[in-house]
């Protein structure tokens, strides 16, 4: 008798997929997950299903989930300082950059309200995880060098942290301030 599975040929193997992007979109896929479910809420099967590939995508890109935490919020925190830059560096005087700190703070980091949770989540969690306040530090140091082209260090230090109060304070409240309390808190600081 012979063998009847000698006869078969093996199941054709399903073709490799080129996707050279993959890690990209995973990282921008965890971007969407915090922001919707928040850090708590943000696991691989989460992001692998955001970026519609399969779970060992996120074991195959990275080593951890803090790693990937450290991916997309090192990612958001380049775009927000890459504003920052674009804002300040076409400031031709002090009154052009006290004006672009204003828009920084009503059009840019206060109109989306996906970076705008995106930036809480990260405080809150590198609050908790030291390995996040590298992203954060490198965010602070990046926008008070900018701010440096047109303050000296210490008032480019004082109106950084008054930037990210006026931030917190209107993604927080329930009766956020109006551009307008925007604009006179500023003005009033950099007199």
């Amino acid at each position: 008798m012979s063998d009847p599975t000698a006869s078969r040929s093996p199941a054709p193997r399903r073709a490799r997929r080129h996707d050279p992007r993959r890690r990209d979109r995973l990282i921008d896929a965890a971007l969407t997950v915090i922001a919707e479910r928040g850090v708590a809420g943000t696991t691989h099967r989460e992001i692998a299903r955001a970026a519609d590939v399969p779970l060992g995508s996120m074991t195959y890109h990275f080593t951890s989930l803090e790693e990937v935490l450290a991916e997309a919020f090192t990612r958001h925190a380049d775009a927000a300082a890459r504003v920052f830059d674009e804002r300040l560096s076409a400031a031709r005087d002090r009154d052009a950059a006290i004006e672009a700190v204003i828009t920084l703070v009503s059009d840019d980091l206060l109109g989306s309200q996906h970076d705008l949770v995106l930036s809480v989540e990260l405080y809150v969690a590198a609050a908790r995880n030291p390995a996040l306040r590298a992203v954060t530090q490198a965010w602070m140091t990046r926008s008070r060098r900018a701010l440096e082209r047109h303050f000296d260090a210490t008032t480019a230090r004082e109106l950084d942290a008054l930037i990210e109060g006026l931030v917190l304070h209107s993604a927080l409240s329930t009766d956020p301030m109006t551009p307008e309390q925007v604009r006179h808190a500023i003005h009033r600081y950099l007199r």
